[in-house]
């Protein structure tokens, strides 16, 4: 084989456009491997690990597009590049053409609209966010890489002036019915979300779907911070107090900073509508005191909302088929395992569905080691390479920068998928497939093979891989949820109806049943 790259100075592309250019490359005859990406530092290391960093690419900088190619000859990778720039300029089948120019000209010629979504790399964003602002218009910043303090000054405008700023670095909402960024296909109905996360207010809706969902809310990951006080939860948590569609509020957060916890549950005190809140990992006493529903994973926060809505009394649960079909399941899947798998090896593509996940094992099966840890002495030294019990969240910055979130796609959770089936000590392997916009339109159809590749891989050694995935979506959600689910049973994988729940089993597997007493 043969490796052969190409930089373009000072060449920037949208990280969507090279996603479609290397798929587009891998396709063609001889060649193995291809990547078009901006050469990030953390793209280096990818790189790297792939076998394609040449030494060109090294000297490069994140402002560059790099072209490398891995392919049977080197006339056949030279050839392969040589096409890059027609497979750049073509257009993308029944687009339509754009003539805007700029964000002033759009509002001009959309006098009616009143809300801006801004999805721009973060050091032009607030720029054009505050531009939206002054415009009159409601803004949702799906970028990230802004400032704290760039942040603390579009909410603080929007404040004063009855704007609602949700982000930077939000992922999901669903405002009167339409989805922005990452959402999915929910009905309308009676409960509403204010969220921090955006695959948590996926979870918590797609869930919800059975009642409906009136708003979606998201604020971005760092609205309850310190800094930034809670600014978007709490104009959200009145929009929705006074809207006469809601019924149910859920609140879903990571712990907010003790300050910003005590300023929203005081709040939440004065609502005149029930409040579910999932502080995932928090402390429920507080949430108690303030008058509302506690819930410990988004599952039962999706859960308490819909029995409160239907005035029906909530019972706990851990796993939503019976007990015995479950120790069924987990039994088949673990006899197999040798002695030397004993650690679950987590890939997400979700941020929430990752720290949901490690929350919940830590107390089943100790300890797990992260790029994005619950505790700083947990933190991977190297997040290319599993320790023991380990999650690892794909949509942080060192994955995404430069490239398409993981959601759409799939290239390195398939390579990471693989040298995880390679690992004698990996005994499962926890996924989450999230549907809806904004997604990849076929992602069971693009992880199943290396779902089935993971297996054979083990199988070749002499082990069983158990691969335990969820599904994030909805019927109506463009990609089918039955649909996707089948792929992915088809290609053997343990399907879960939750986040909390795959992890559950995924714990169950791992410990041959062990801790069955201990979920209770």
């Amino acid at each position: 084989m043969a490796v052969r790259s190409s930089v373009r100075r000072d060449d920037y592309r949208d990280s969507v456009v090279l996603m479609r250019v290397s798929q587009q490359l891998e396709g063609l005859e001889g060649v193995r491997k291809a990547s078009a990406m901006m050469a990030t530092d953390n793209n280096k290391k990818i790189l790297k690990e792939a076998g394609l960093l040449t030494d060109e690419i090294s000297k490069s900088g994140p402002n560059d597009l790099v072209i490398s190619v891995e392919a049977a000859t080197a006339e056949t990778a030279v050839k392969a590049i040589s096409v890059v720039d027609a497979l750049l300029s073509e257009k993308i089948t029944g687009s339509k053409k754009i003539s805007l120019r700029n964000l002033n000209s759009a509002m001009t010629a959309s006098p009616e609209s009143n809300l801006v979504l801004v999805s721009i790399p973060g050091t032009f964003a607030s720029r054009e966010a505050m531009s939206a602002l002054k415009g009159g218009k409601h803004v949702f910043i799906f970028s990230d890489g802004v400032a704290i303090d760039e942040e603390l000054k579009l909410k603080k405008f929007g404040e004063k002036n009855g704007l609602l700023v949700m982000g930077p670095d939000c992922g999901t909402a669903i405002i009167n019915g339409v989805g922005l960024g990452f959402s999915n296909v929910v009905r309308r109905g009676p409960v509403g979300i204010v969220g921090a996360s955006g695959t948590g207010i996926q979870q918590v809706s797609s869930l919800a779907d059975e009642v409906g969902v009136s708003q979606a809310i998201g604020t971005g990951s760092n609205d309850l911070k310190e800094a930034i006080g809670a600014m978007t939860t709490r104009m959200g948590l009145r929009l929705l107090d006074e809207d006469p569609e809601t019924k149910v509020v859920v609140i879903i957060s990571k712990p907010p900073a003790p300050k910003v916890s005590r300023q929203v549950l005081e709040m939440v005190k004065k609502m005149k509508k029930p409040v579910v809140v999932d502080f995932i990992g928090g402390a429920e006493s507080e949430v108690k005191r303030a008058g509302a529903v506690p819930a410990k994973t988004l599952e039962e926060a999706a859960a308490k909302a819909i029995k409160m809505v239907r005035g029906d009394k909530f019972k706990s649960f851990l796993f939503s088929q019976k007990s015995d079909k479950i120790r069924a399941i987990a039994k088949k899947e673990s006899k197999l395992l040798k002695s030397s798998q004993r650690y679950i090896r987590g890939l997400f593509s979700g941020g929430t569905f990752c720290y949901e996940s490690m929350l919940l094992l830590q107390g089943l099966v100790g300890e797990v080691y992260s790029n994005t840890p619950l505790q700083p002495k947990l933190k991977l030294s190297d997040f290319q390479r599993s320790r023991e019990n380990t999650c690892i969240d794909m949509g942080t910055g060192m994955y995404t920068v430069g490239r398409p979130h993981p959601m759409i796609d799939f290239r390195f959770r398939r390579e990471r998928l693989l040298k995880e089936a390679a690992d004698p000590e990996t005994a499962v392997v926890l996924l989450d497939i999230v549907l809806g916009y904004g997604a990849n339109i076929d992602p069971a159809g693009e992880i199943s093979p290396a779902i089935k590749e993971s297996r054979r891989i083990a199988k070749r050694e002499g082990r069983h891989l158990p691969v335990v995935v969820t599904v994030c979506g909805t019927c109506g959600d463009p990609q089918g949820l039955k649909n996707q689910e089948e792929k992915l049973r088809e290609a053997g994988a343990v399907l879960m109806p939750s986040n909390a729940q795959a992890a559950r089993m995924a714990a169950l597997i791992a410990t041959r049943g062990k801790i069955w007493g201990e979920l209770g």
